[in-house]
């Protein structure tokens, strides 16, 4: 099967990438898995390394540059947010409550997708917002499966305790009452990527007039059946 793409110099450089993705390798070994030139395996390398697509180790040897770790994660961020809306959707038409989508970013949560209850009282989440990993059920989810230094460095402050983030990890969602707003609540559950790492969190969110002071007894059950969705199709299409 020809795998050519009709441009040449590029066809070469995905060689050179293609034969990294087994491990480190000298200049030797690029020629002789490639089947470049030597010069021409030099040059392709050296000009990937410039781009950070190639990097070297310790011993002077190539390797995949940081930068493809930098766009798989975009990439990963772009597939997430396309299968993610059409659940939010059916998450917010379900519950009748507003679906959000958080990622967390450095010590603040970010929404990057969200379902907004169409009419009447709400609680609106607009995407591009970035609220403390302190309050609220998506932070709760968010911080739960951190690593222990992590997650105890997250408690600082925050309006929930260890205790809580235990609970979350053993029933598998996590409920907020008035923790980030006065009279808000909200149910979040944890979407998970590659090898189980939690890369997100699905959450309702509303007015405790509808949601009680039990907001995850009335909607935990849909909301881990949506991150449950998201994560298998993130897993299928990871594959």
């Amino acid at each position: 099967m020809d795998n050519s793409s009709g441009v040449g110099v590029l066809d070469k450089a995905v060689l050179v990438l293609n034969a990294l993705e087994a491990g480190p390798a000298s200049l030797a070994q690029l020629v002789q898995t490639t089947g470049l030139a030597r010069p021409t395996a030099h040059r392709l390398a050296v000009a990937l390394e410039h781009h950070r697509l190639v990097h070297r180790d310790t011993q002077g040897r190539f390797i995949l540059g940081p930068r493809l770790a930098e766009l798989a994660v975009a990439a990963g961020e772009d597939r997430l947010l396309a299968i993610a809306q059409p659940v939010l959707a059916q998450l917010r038409d379900l519950t009748g409550e507003s679906a959000s989508l958080f990622r967390r970013q450095g010590d603040v949560r970010v929404c990057v997708a969200a379902a907004e209850r169409s009419s009447g009282l709400r609680d609106t989440i607009p995407v591009g917002a970035a609220l403390p990993m302190t309050a609220g059920s998506a932070a709760q989810v968010l911080l739960a499966w951190e690593d222990p230094d992590r997650l105890h460095r997250g408690l600082r402050g925050a309006k929930f305790e260890a205790t809580t983030l235990a609970s979350v990890r053993r029933r598998g969602w996590a409920q907020s009452v008035g923790e980030r707003e006065q009279g808000v609540g909200s149910v979040s559950a944890p979407i998970r990527g590659a090898g189980g790492r939690v890369i997100a969190a699905v959450s309702v969110s509303g007015p405790l007039e509808r949601l009680t002071r039990s907001p995850g007894r009335l909607h935990a059950g849909p909301v881990m059946a949506a991150a449950d969705r998201i994560s298998e199709s993130m897993r299928r299409t990871a594959s």
